[in-house]
């Protein structure tokens, strides 16, 4: 990533600001301390002028969920390239999941994140995020932004005590709407392309039942809750008839839905492997419109590292899950911007300002933080992530964050 700290200006700049809704063309100016300042009449005389042209700035990116490798799986991704990958993709602040090794399930676990600021920890829902004994939720809840496990809770009854528990709490709740039962063994959406491709098929109805299953625990307990991965068209239907009831609900999308489908794994690329697994044309077309409308609230990164000996195997045999925080502003702009299927103020606040209000952060301390060049092509090889585990790898991508 360019070394811009050197105090530098640069001219008519793209200023999108999420918070304000506003999209303005500006003069500005990068000070040495790292923080920009808008529309100088007269910059200082030592400044550097830039002659790059077409660059956007925008309110600092915030990712709502993803896993760190540190601590239990450095391997996979040490905290200090974590870092560096979410600054590389423009990240203000990144929630991080509670399944490390040890689980963020206690106050103690929590410590490791406190001199961190970057990260906001997600604290577990349940005892080493297995699902069965609920955590001591009142001691956690001063130390994390919200409380998840990161994965799916079958077991209804706790779910609902874990709802009447946090609801005086005050913080996020975040679910992932998913039957492992109805999963079963599949491995990609079932449909034509599973029938084609000879993979084990997963019906929707995976997340669509769980998802109607919890929804009636939020119409009767009156829990705000966060849905995590949605992925279906029919989940996109059922968030909105629950908004427009008025079930305190948010939800998210994670980023691959919203730019791959399920036709795409033709090659069997093990890096395709995801949970919830890539859906047909129409989930995809439903998620974006779902963005674009607000049914869907924010677009989560979801960045999963792997190594290279743990994802290099078969398509069957691959964990699900794939890196993300250096790509997804650039993928997604090109993908989704520069096709007009959203708007570019759209995009941003779905990565910055909606999952922030998710998380119940305050959207005044969001900056404009994040300087973006939409026409500036790299290769997606020269990453800050200890993981390789992206479809993208090696590949040639239009668009760079010049500074977080």
């Amino acid at each position: 990533m360019p070394a811009l700290f050197k105090a530098s200006q640069f001219k008519q700049v793209k200023v999108i600001d999420a918070i304000t809704q506003t999209e303005s063309i500006q003069d500005i100016l990068l000070t040495s301390d790292g923080n920009f300042q808008i529309g100088l009449d007269s910059p200082p005389e030592d400044v550097e002028i830039s002659d790059r042209s077409g660059l956007i700035l925008g309110t600092g990116l915030v990712d709502m969920y993803s896993h760190s490798g540190e601590p239990g799986f450095e391997k996979r991704e040490t905290l200090s390239s974590l870092t560096a990958s979410a600054k590389n993709g423009g990240f203000s602040q990144v929630g991080i999941l509670p399944n490390t090794q040890p689980a963020i399930d206690n106050a103690t676990a929590t410590e490791f994140w406190r001199s961190h600021s970057l990260f906001l920890p997600w604290g577990g829902i349940t005892i080493n995020c297995e699902g069965k004994a609920i955590t001591d939720l009142a001691e956690l809840a001063p130390h994390v932004v919200g409380f998840s496990d990161g994965k799916p809770i079958s077991n209804l009854a706790l779910v609902r005590r874990v709802m009447e528990y946090v609801k005086p709490l005050h913080k996020p709740l975040m679910l992932w709407a998913w039957h492992s039962n109805l999963a079963e063994s599949g491995v990609m959406r079932e449909g034509k392309w599973s029938l084609q491709y000879g993979l084990a098929g997963i019906p929707e109805i995976a997340e669509t039942v769980a998802l109607a299953s919890l929804l009636e625990l939020v119409a009767l307990t009156k829990t705000p809750t966060h849905f995590m991965k949605i992925s279906t068209a029919r989940s996109v239907e059922l968030i909105a008839q629950a908004k427009n009831s008025h079930l305190p609900v948010t939800a998210s999308v994670c980023w691959m839905n919203l730019w791959q489908s399920d036709q795409d794994l033709h090659s069997y690329d093990p890096n395709l492997r995801l949970s919830p697994p890539l859906g047909n044309s129409e989930d995809r077309a439903a998620l974006i419109n779902g963005i674009k409308n607000g049914t869907i609230d924010a677009i989560a990164v979801d960045h999963t590292p792997y190594t290279y000996e743990e994802k290099t195997v078969d398509f069957e045999s691959a964990p699900s899950g794939v890196i993300g925080l250096e790509l997804i502003l650039a993928t997604l702009w090109q993908e989704l911007v520069v096709t007009e299927k959203l708007t570019p103020l759209e995009l941003w606040q779905a990565l910055s300002i909606r999952p922030a209000q998710c998380l119940n952060l305050d959207p005044q301390n969001l900056k404009l933080a994040t300087l973006f060049d939409p026409n500036q092509t790299w290769t997606v090889k020269a990453i800050a992530s200890l993981s390789t585990n992206t479809s993208v790898y090696g590949k040639t991508l239009t668009g760079k964050v010049l500074r977080p």
